[in-house]
């Protein structure tokens, strides 16, 4: 397993950081790759990405979800392997700290290669970017899911 750890400070309030990222069907918004997400329930998205050329399906399972804090989540399903944790840090009443700690199985020589040469932690730190441009530029979040697992 290889592991990944990026973090990004937003200008909005924890609130609404938390809010957005439950809205996993927007997530194409601002991750590269990821062409589709669908919630099929409230602990199970389905996931279509294309990465480098390869495409990937997979189902992943939401193993726990506190407001404000936390996010985690495991692949039960499908071609990828990944586990990971957002957690979502209040600095002041207008910014956050938004946290991800990521581990994943690269499949295969070209995703082995690619994952030394720093290519998912690259990928990682570019889609918490463009989360941030993408909830800094709204102001506010889509929709929220405030429930807890």
């Amino acid at each position: 397993m290889s592991v990944v750890e990026e973090s990004v400070e937003v200008q909005v309030p924890v609130t609404t950081a938390y809010n957005q990222w439950t809205q996993f069907e927007d997530f194409p918004q601002f991750m590269e790759g990821v062409e589709r997400i669908e919630q099929r329930t409230p602990t199970l998205t389905h996931w279509v990405t294309s990465i480098g050329g390869a495409k990937r399906e997979f189902d992943a399972e939401i193993t726990e979800q506190i407001p404000d804090e936390r996010v985690a989540w495991t692949t039960v399903e499908g071609e990828a392997r990944q586990a990971g944790v957002v957690t979502f840090h209040r600095l002041d009443d207008t910014r956050t700290k938004v946290m991800l700690q990521l581990e994943h199985d690269p499949q295969g020589i070209a995703e082995t290669v690619g994952d030394k040469l720093g290519f998912v932690r690259r990928q990682a730190k570019g889609d918490l970017k463009r989360f941030k441009q993408y909830i800094e530029s709204r102001g506010f979040e889509s929709g929220a899911w405030r429930g807890q697992v």
